[in-house]
């Protein structure tokens, strides 16, 4: 590539823009969020219109020359920028030289919901981004068309959701979502069964699964990392299913049981 004689400092107007997004604040004010190093940026540039600007250090604009002049070619400003405002930009301790600005990307319960759609994970008061985002990657890896993030959930264009997604966030459906209690009307109006993933279920996972029971469109419903889901939303699903645990394990972590779950309704739906 040729050299960047002008190269962005953190000062430089687009960069403290950009900086902005790393605030909830600013990423829903503006439908912003940033998608840091090469894997997020090559996910990003698959999908059509989604990437407003690309920043990169020099040594990553030549080293990742094929990301940047996919983006140049797509009209996506491509610009150079110190290793100092590469760092105001990340939010990781050793990042790879690319950040690039990109659009929100959700769609609505009712587009996300077609008729072709058999396996939806709900994420409902889910407060840490790095489980947020491992479900989300989790649910793609699984065969789910839709992630629906709803209530008090956090942002999943949150940095770190949006890094432990691992790329699955450019891949589902995402949607969010207030109060959760019209999403679950709105997947059983779509034929999908509600399931609560609960360590105090009165159904067990085994039980469902070698009964033929997850054969059939289904949503799971997973809850908080410390308190689950409350009682009168877990009440509202269809069933409350535990995961059973044969060792002397107290219990399966949020994402741990998600993916048991998840890939449980997978194996039966295929």
């Amino acid at each position: 590539m040729e050299p960047h004689p002008v190269l962005f400092t953190p000062r430089t107007p687009r960069v403290v823009a950009a900086r902005r997004l790393q605030r909830r604040r600013d990423r829903d004010t503006t439908g912003r969020f940033l998608a840091e190093g090469p894997q997020a940026v090559r996910e990003a540039l698959d999908r059509p219109d989604l990437v407003t600007e690309l920043f990169g250090t020099p040594a990553a604009l030549d080293r990742y020359a094929d990301l940047a002049g996919r983006a140049a070619r797509a009209g996506v400003p491509v610009s150079p920028v110190t290793d100092e405002a590469l760092a105001a930009l990340a939010e990781t301790v050793a990042p790879q030289g690319l950040v690039a600005v990109c659009r929100h990307l959700d769609v609505p319960l009712a587009a996300a919901l077609a008729p072709t759609t058999r396996l939806v994970a709900v994420l409902a008061g889910i407060r840490d981004p790095g489980n947020a985002g491992t479900v989300l990657r989790t649910a793609d890896a699984a065969g789910a068309g839709a992630v629906v993030f709803a209530g008090d959930t956090v942002d999943p264009y949150n940095g770190k959701a949006v890094r432990a997604s691992a790329g699955s966030l450019f891949h589902v459906d995402v949607v969010r979502a207030g109060d959760p209690y019209p999403v679950l009307d709105a997947l059983r109006a779509a034929g999908l069964r509600v399931l609560a993933a609960t360590g105090h279920g009165d159904t067990d996972l085994d039980d469902l699964a070698d009964a033929g029971a997850l054969a059939a469109p289904t949503a799971w419903l997973f809850g908080s990392e410390a308190h689950g889901l409350p009682a009168d939303l877990a009440a509202a699903a269809d069933a409350r299913v535990r995961v059973p645990l044969h060792g002397r394990a107290e219990s399966l972590n949020l994402a741990a049981a998600a993916a048991v779950c998840l890939y449980a309704s997978a194996r039966a739906l295929r």
